[in-house]
């Protein structure tokens, strides 16, 4: 049993490290730049339903569409103020545009009086609720956060494979020049896929928050959301999810079973095996170029 309630915490949270994945993956394929912002972003996610939530009253569910689309929002705007002048210029530009964009979040949230610099819990009808299934104890938390990425991760895919604008996104991730001259608006699907990209870890801030706590560096869990996309293989959607899971499986049962320190390293360990044994990730595809 005890086996069971370790492996199921460990799914909930690979769920969270593969939502935060598949905002790497989702600009990387579409830019091939990554972003390192997406943590603060999940971090600003869940201040922003712990405002609606907490301060206005709002019902959790309410609270959470309403984080999402301001995430949505802020992620296109950022990516047409912010991000667009820079592309063509080299990777490490927008990289550093990307690490700034980080800073200056947690920068601002740490500047609001009596909210920033303290943690907080977001309350939600779901919290400290468990199911006990014949002395197999489940939290409702784990539950819900395993049903709502399984759901973002089908919309996602339906998206992709089934309307107009994935069918673009993926032509725009193939080839932006080529989808240009097509008459696809490159541009604005770029914005698009930033806002998905924001929205996700919006979404991801705000189911983990009720299972944590809301604080400004809740972010730096990307930090083991990163080797996720990696294990997945970077341009891989799928990928990302799978990814997650193996971290956060690996971790959880490694936290359980042995001697502490090991759950800190062990998504890295896992990691540094995938580029050994294969560097492209499970999923990634290996580009040949003639010289």
């Amino acid at each position: 049993m005890q086996f069971l309630q370790v492996l199921i915490g460990g799914i909930s949270q690979g769920f969270i490290y593969g939502l935060i994945a598949l905002g790497f993956v989702l600009i990387y394929k579409a830019t091939e730049a990554v972003n390192f912002a997406q943590g603060e972003l999940l971090m600003l996610g869940a201040f922003c339903g712990l405002a609606l939530a907490g301060f206005f009253g709002l019902p959790y569910w309410v609270a959470l569409a309403l984080a999402v689309a301001i995430l949505f929002c802020f992620g296109f705007l950022t990516e047409a103020l912010v991000l667009r002048p820079v592309l063509g210029q080299p990777a490490f530009a927008m990289i550093m545009v990307t690490i700034g964009i980080g800073f200056v979040a947690r920068g601002l949230v740490t500047m609001i009086p009596g909210i920033g610099t303290d943690t907080h819990a977001l309350e939600a009808p779901f919290r400290g609720e468990v199911i006990d299934l014949r002395g197999l104890v489940i939290g409702v938390e784990h539950l819900v956060i395993i049903a709502a990425s399984v759901l973002v991760c089908g919309l996602l895919f339906v998206m992709f494979r089934h309307t107009r604008i994935g069918i673009a996104m993926q032509a725009v991730s193939q080839n932006q020049l080529a989808a240009y001259y097509m008459g696809i608006p490159v541009k604005r699907l770029n914005g698009l896929v930033w806002a998905t990209s924001a929205a996700v870890a919006g979404l991801a801030g705000m189911l983990l928050a009720p299972l944590a706590f809301v604080h400004v560096n809740m972010g730096f869990i990307a930090l083991k959301a990163f080797p996720a996309a990696v294990i997945g293989g970077f341009e891989s959607l799928p990928g990302a999810i799978l990814g997650g899971l193996i971290i956060g499986v690996v971790e959880a049962l490694a936290g359980f079973y042995l001697p502490e320190g090991f759950k800190d390293i062990a998504a890295y360990v896992v990691v540094l095996v995938m580029l050994v044994v294969r560097p492209n990730g499970l999923f990634g595809q290996t580009i040949r170029k003639r010289v």
